[in-house]
């Protein structure tokens, strides 16, 4: 074939693909797949029966660049996981600050609850905590150990279970979201007064500092995370509840995705919180200031990531800044 019949033949072919490398067209994933195994035999043929002409010397540079995209993309593919925490997630997040605001106020609201009705009903705290914990706390705090429930389990096996148990908690708050958001408020209604009436339980008592001091060390996470998966769960209630332009299904797709996204970024924070209750906040012994040095860094890096990094990310690609 003489060399213009076979530019004449495919050259439409090459434009094409050559747009789509330069984000000036678009087509399927399929059909660009086709087009770079077209482009590359079509270079082979350029290779043997138009040696060191233009056409070969296109079909190169093109098939370069195609072959440049896919390495560059199979590259960042290895640093996923850290592009999902690093940046794709926050700029996300971002978008669900006003879930993540009402996830914590019905908490904080039904942590008031707890320790209202703790104190206007003595046997409130035996209702939500149950008797067996109300009377083995007795029992410690009459021996001098009121924290002494944290050391019975070997520290292992303390870890793996609390973890897990956490993990539950939080994924029952975000599936509970498929109840139009409903089951997902109940969920933090429930641990809002559990907390609640632990609080005023040991404030009665006498024991709120020493008891804060101890369960905060690994509560401060754990709990926040808890509130982040009710932050889930809103977003999948809400994709149910308020479709916009999409159907009832595909917005419920699309808030099941985003969802799931938060609960796997809780994940980290989880086996942190778990390994400080397990190997951590059993040494009441501990200094003061160590516990709050904890507490407090607890706090700060829950803050900085969900509320203050995906804001200042999303300001920064705002203005065009790296």
């Amino acid at each position: 074939m003489r060399e213009a019949s076979f530019i004449k033949r495919n050259k439409n072919k090459w434009l094409l693909f050559e747009n789509v490398l330069n984000k000036t067209a678009q087509v399927s994933p399929d059909k660009l797949s086709d087009l770079y195994i077209e482009v590359t035999d079509d270079l082979s043929y350029a290779k043997t029966f138009y040696p060191q002409s233009n056409t070969e010397r296109y079909l190169n540079a093109i098939a370069s660049k195609a072959h440049q995209k896919i390495y560059k993309t199979k590259k960042e593919s290895k640093n996923r996981l850290v592009t999902f925490f690093k940046t794709e997630f926050p700029l996300e997040f971002v978008k669900y600050h006003k879930q993540l605001l009402v996830a914590f106020l019905t908490f904080i609201f039904f942590v008031i609850v707890g320790a209202y009705s703790a104190s206007a009903n003595g046997d409130f705290v035996r209702l939500i905590l149950g008797d067996n914990y109300v009377n083995t706390t007795l029992d410690n705090i009459a021996k001098g150990d009121p924290m002494a429930v944290y050391k019975k389990m070997e520290e292992s096996n303390m870890f793996i279970l609390i973890t897990l148990n956490n993990i539950k908690v939080a994924m029952t708050a975000f599936v509970y979201g498929m109840l139009f958001s409903v089951g997902t408020l109940f969920v933090m209604m429930r641990n809002g007064i559990m907390l609640g009436s632990f609080l005023y339980f040991f404030y009665e008592k006498g024991l709120l500092w020493e008891s804060s001091r101890t369960i905060w060390i690994h509560g401060t996470i754990e709990i926040s995370v808890i509130i982040i998966a009710g932050c889930a769960g809103l977003v999948l209630g809400n994709g149910l509840l308020f479709p916009k332009t999409y159907t009832r299904l595909a917005s419920f797709k699309k808030s099941f995705k985003a969802g799931l996204k938060i609960m796997v970024s809780t994940i980290p924070f989880f086996i942190v919180a778990g390994f400080l209750e397990g190997f951590v906040t059993r040494h009441t012994e501990m200094p003061d200031w160590l516990a709050l040095f904890i507490i407090i860094s607890s706090f700060i890096a829950i803050i900085y990531y969900y509320v203050l990094y995906p804001i200042k990310l999303t300001k920064q690609k705002q203005y065009g800044k790296e």
